[in-house]
């Protein structure tokens, strides 16, 4: 039996551990699903990791679909979830439905994946998800603003910083989504976002306090 959004939210509730890795092909996906992983994200990382790309920003959702096919086909049982990439869900909610749409009719993947938690961002979860698509969010650094970070560095080391965070864990949460990543912030931040949202948190270089490490 396949791995639901709803079961995940559920398995926060009772403490029950979850699994989560990264794939891009069929020969890893099958190894992650016989293995019993709950989760695989077919990342836009896909662009730096296979793509050989200094970035994620360059990837195209032509590509995320190619790669998110070739998962679906070695997974039975976890759940797919396939970035949104850069300039595909941004423009407005009209193209970030069209996007996922592809994603999730093209794919059989059940879930996308999309970056930050401003008040746009959140529309477009809320939107997305009133349609019928699952939907992750990803807070903290997210990747495809490295440049107007200035880089890959720690989020919400300043109180105004941290606040703006925790209000965007919040607003994504309110939004709809199923679970969100915490990328690059502090364990005391992770903590309380954590313990703040009824949906799982998955860290990226956030400490031990997520239920879930990818």
């Amino acid at each position: 039996m396949t791995v639901t959004t709803k079961q995940l939210i559920q398995w926060k509730q009772k403490g029950r551990p979850i699994v989560a890795l990264t794939a891009y092909d069929y020969a890893i996906a099958q190894i992650l699903d016989q293995a019993g992983v709950d989760l695989i994200l077919v990342g836009d990382s896909l662009a730096m990791v296979a793509l050989g790309y200094d970035t994620t920003l360059p990837v195209t959702l032509d590509e995320m679909i190619h790669h998110a096919k070739a998962v679906r086909r070695g997974v039975k049982q976890a759940l797919i979830v396939v970035d949104l990439p850069f300039l595909t869900y941004q423009e407005s909610i009209q193209q970030a439905i069209h996007s996922a749409g592809r994603i999730l009719k093209e794919t059989g993947a059940q879930a996308v994946k999309l970056e930050g938690g401003n008040e746009a961002i959140a529309q477009t979860i809320s939107k997305l998800t009133s349609v019928g698509i699952p939907v992750m969010g990803h807070i903290g650094l997210t990747p495809q603003s490295v440049h107007q970070f200035g880089g890959y560095r720690k989020q919400g080391k300043t109180p105004d910083a941290r606040a703006r965070i925790l209000a965007e864990a919040v607003a994504v949460e309110e939004a709809g989504a199923f679970a969100m990543i915490l990328e690059h912030i502090g364990v005391d931040l992770a903590k309380e976002i954590t313990e703040k949202v009824s949906i799982p948190t998955i860290g990226i270089g956030a400490g031990v306090y997520c239920e879930v490490q990818l």
